[in-house]
């Protein structure tokens, strides 16, 4: 029988631990404090305490901070535990198998959604991955990006567009009077002929004021065939432009086939004029070459073309500009850029990033606007289709960016132009803002490093975090009309966090500085006072939240021994308080050593009772609540150095 009471008493002592780590636990998960809020409900499952809260906050744990395989694992055991489990985790479950790609898998669980939430309006989201993909592509909501159809275009034809010192560069059928009679006009639609012009750029209150457009000279344009697509080296003496395939007299030449294929040209810079025009090497009068791009270095060049050793109709490609001169051989790009459709209109970007444009990748419709980092790395190759506005269901291409401005420009035969193919401008990408501000000791004002900041979006998930140096500065970029949560920490510090809402103002900077408390004064560590249950000596959830922070210090500092003092105010028996207050520092005691502090590293603990009052309220003196809680109040004191 009383091995019976014995175990029962054993089995509601582990109960009640259980029960105040997963307290602590949430309250860490409030706090943003995933890392310790998984430690803590970790243990309690070690205690078989399996339940559907616990599961299903592992998985947000590790959700909220990216970590899709982890959080994938605990949401799987939720759901598999408890099959009528909240429909939000196995949402979340599916974004974790898509996230890793294993789609057939998240499929299976979109039955189970769908079962559960039939009404619910991401069921089509989910089950369609081309319907998503449209839906967020279209979507322009907090898209900030002023669009605007350049006052160059005409009824016909104009595309294309290259901005260097403040000329740009273009291609048109049709400026001004250009045509002086029905010889200039093409055959085959009855317009004029694509030439390549310029016009010079100003700029009035912040605006882009383009000047009369006019053709370059007449080496680079021919009087009876197309040139356009040029990019030009960064000093400003070599451009490379697309032309049909001509002979000595400017007369089109034609293949064996019957046709006239694009080649790709190289003229110099003489004064105002270009001359000196030589066919590339490598062009082929069996295939297209066209759209010359450089690479920031102007090491390579990236162009389009339809060789028959490409993946689809047409191809980009990548060829070596040699110091004497010379190129190499081109290489196509490869199956992550190259579809079995068409890749053209190369575009290379100040930050290397590639754009260019397909109509086979995953779009709105026809040609889409792509960009990729395959210029940047080997590994982890992206193509992302840029959405709205950029993209339309109709034919949009020729991109063109400056990096440093978030300005540029593309080229669309989408409804609302002035006439065939038209030239937009653009600018504001994205409304985002900026948040920075120092990270400070509370007590001191000194700056704070090695002190992590996060950034923290409304649902609790953590975006991105920042490391201080010896600035203690931090900054992050963040979208307009959002509502977020600075967290900063330090280890021996008290966490400080701030809440606040971004305007729909671009570009806008906010200051936040934070202000954390440290832990450890003196020689002593300082946190909130920790309260006991009326004649109770229990830690309570509350009290282990605050005991927390011993454990983080001191395992900070692996070498620190400190003595545990608790003292109670002069209300009651002496000697009752006395024993009462021992009681609790040999309950806080074990709570360390539960949390895995080592018992040598606790020199003692203590209950004084109210033998070291510490203001005027001793035994029969009349004092406020307020002054009899100074004196109920734990102490730890360190009593090495520990450094």
């Amino acid at each position: 029988m009383k091995l019976k009471i014995t175990t029962y008493l054993f089995l509601f002592f582990v109960c009640q631990i259980t029960f105040a780590q997963t307290k602590v636990a949430d309250n860490f998960f409030r706090d943003f404090n995933y890392d310790n809020a998984a430690e803590l409900y970790k243990e309690a499952l070690k205690k078989e305490d399996s339940t559907e809260h616990i599961l299903s906050r592992l998985g947000d744990c590790y959700f909220n901070v990216s970590e899709v395989k982890e959080a994938a694992f605990w949401y799987k055991k939720a759901i598999d535990k408890y099959p009528n489990i909240d429909s939000d985790y196995v949402y979340k479950y599916i974004q974790t198998l898509r996230a890793q790609k294993k789609y057939e898998e998240a499929n299976n669980f979109v039955k189970v959604f769908n079962k559960k939430n039939k009404k619910d309006g991401r069921i089509k989201d989910i089950e369609s991955f081309n319907l998503e993909t449209y839906s967020e592509l279209s979507n322009t909501e907090k898209v900030y990006v002023d669009i605007e159809n350049l006052p160059l275009n005409t009824k016909y034809s104009d595309f294309g567009s290259f901005e260097q010192n403040n000329k740009l560069y273009f291609y048109s059928t049709w400026v001004k009077d250009s045509i002086t009679n029905e010889r200039d006009l093409y055959e085959l639609n009855n317009e004029p002929y694509l030439n390549i012009f310029e016009t010079e750029i100003s700029i009035e209150n912040n605006k882009k004021i383009f000047g009369d457009a006019s053709k370059l000279n007449s080496e680079i344009n021919t009087k009876n065939d197309h040139e356009g697509l040029v990019t030009i080296t960064n000093d400003g003496n070599t451009m490379y432009f697309t032309r049909n395939n001509v002979n000595k007299k400017d007369r089109r030449k034609y293949n064996k086939s019957g046709s006239s294929n694009l080649k790709i040209y190289k003229a110099t810079k003489d004064g105002d004029t270009w001359i000196n025009i030589e066919e590339l090497p490598f062009n082929n009068e069996n295939f297209d070459f066209t759209a010359p791009a450089l690479t920031p270095d102007n090491k390579t060049l990236i162009f389009s073309s339809n060789m028959d050793t490409g993946y689809g109709q047409t191809d980009l490609y990548k060829v070596s500009i040699n110091e004497d001169g010379t190129y190499g051989e081109p290489v196509n790009l490869g199956p992550k850029i190259n579809t079995e459709g068409n890749e053209k209109f190369p575009f290379v970007a100040k930050d290397s990033t590639l754009y260019f444009s397909s109509d086979a990748n995953i779009n709105l419709g026809l040609l889409d606007i792509f960009e990729s980092n395959i210029l940047k790395t080997n590994k982890n190759i992206e193509v992302k289709n840029l959405g709205a506005p950029f993209n339309s269901s109709f034919d949009d291409f020729c991109f063109f960016i400056d990096t440093e401005t978030n300005t540029g420009y593309f080229s669309s035969n989408r409804e609302g132009g002035q006439g065939g193919d038209d030239i937009y401008s653009f600018g504001k990408l994205k409304c985002e803002q900026i948040v920075k501000g120092t990270i400070r000791d509370e007590l001191t004002n000194e700056l704070l490093s090695k002190a992590t900041v996060s950034l923290i979006d409304i649902d609790g998930k953590i975006l991105e975090r920042y490391k201080t140096t010896e600035d203690g500065q931090y900054q992050f970029t963040i979208d307009c009309d959002k509502s977020y949560t600075i967290l900063a920490e330090r280890p021996t510090y008290r966490p400080d966090k701030i809440e606040f809402e971004t305007t729909n103002v671009t570009r806008e900077e906010k200051e936040i500085d934070l202000f954390l408390k440290p832990l450890i004064i003196d020689n002593e560590i300082v946190i909130n006072p920790i309260f006991f249950d009326f004649d109770k000596s229990n830690i309570r959830p509350d009290a282990a939240y605050e005991l927390e922070n011993i454990v983080a210090v001191m395992r900070e500092h692996p070498k620190m021994v400190i003595k545990i003092e608790s003292h109670t105010d002069s209300r009651g028996n002496d000697n009752y308080n006395m024993k009462l207050s021992d009681r609790r520092a040999k309950s806080t005691r074990d709570y360390l050593y539960s949390r895995g502090i080592a018992t040598e590293r606790i020199e003692s603990a203590i209950g004084y009772g109210e033998s070291q009052i510490i203001n005027r309220c001793s035994n029969g003196v009349k004092c406020t609540d307020e002054e009899h809680e100074e004196n109920r109040r734990s102490k730890f004191i360190i009593t090495n150095s520990y450094e």
